[in-house]
């Protein structure tokens, strides 16, 4: 049975575009609605119990909107807050984001991988438990990269002190040999060129977007809930920030323009998409 209610994406501010561009890309008669929480980024030195609040409250205002599945475009978020979200919405399905580590560590010839990640995923018990499971034998160094995500923000894509930024965490990896680099934040990706000017040709730069989509859809075909091949595709996006810099990002990306509507959190903590 086609489905053309919407699927609901969520991230701290702009990186999750990086997943709302590769699903619509792999599902384009899907309508997808985005909601970057630009307000309260980063999510990433916020505690856990914060993002978690948010996540909920992102996540009732998206099924308001009658989404039929919950894309969890945030490795914090995912960290924080996705176990509280599937058992707060038990009839919800969820996809969220787990460090690439495996597809690091299968591919990695040194036995050194790299990850970028915020504090907060690090801390988490998701990335710890993904070590544990994957990383048998292989040396796995991690660099929280503090002032990155709001670098992004800024929209400082590809400037001198971007660069100088990620020179400064990469070059020590380069020289421990590494191999294979784990971009495990998905505003990271947005910076994808930047890094892999840096890394060079023999460190394969490991980005999660085509393997979330790829869920997206298995997580959709269980459940019954595709689009007919008639619906009409789109994206739809809100922001708690400002919304002219969505839109610069949309074009970036590939994925045309549209309107972008301000969410608004109310003192109650709950948020409203307009």
């Amino acid at each position: 049975m086609a489905n053309d209610r919407p699927i609901g994406i969520f991230d701290s501010g702009l990186g999750g575009l990086t997943i709302t561009a590769a699903i619509r890309q792999a599902l384009p008669h899907e309508r997808l609605f985005y909601f970057g929480d630009t307000a309260h980024i980063p999510y990433g030195q916020r505690s856990l119990d914060e993002v978690r609040a948010f996540s909920v409250a992102i996540t009732d205002a998206l099924l308001a909107k009658g989404c039929k599945l919950i894309v969890v475009a945030c490795n914090t978020a995912s960290a924080a807050a996705l176990s509280t979200l599937r058992e707060r919405f038990p009839d919800v399905p969820f996809v969220g984001m787990e460090p690439a580590v495996k597809p690091a560590v299968e591919q990695t010839r040194t036995g050194v991988v790299g990850v970028l990640a915020t504090s907060a995923t690090f801390q988490s018990e998701l990335y710890a438990s993904v070590v544990v499971r994957f990383a048998h034998e292989v040396e796995v160094l991690r660099e929280p990269c503090p002032g990155l995500v709001p670098t992004i923000e800024r929209g400082e894509f590809d400037t001198p002190g971007t660069e100088a930024l990620l020179r400064s965490w990469l070059e020590p990896m380069l020289q421990r040999n590494i191999d294979a680099l784990v971009l495990a934040c998905t505003h990271y990706p947005i910076v994808r060129p930047v890094i892999e000017r840096i890394v060079g040709p023999g460190v394969r730069v490991i980005d999660p977007a085509p393997a979330v989509a790829r869920q997206v859809q298995r997580m959709l075909e269980q459940n019954d809930r595709l689009a007919g091949s008639e619906a009409n595709g789109g994206v739809e996006c809100w922001t708690s920030g400002d919304p002219a810099i969505f839109v610069t990002m949309l074009e970036r990306l590939g994925m045309g323009t549209c309107e972008v509507g301000r969410g608004l959190w109310g003192e109650n903590g709950r948020l409203s998409l307009s």
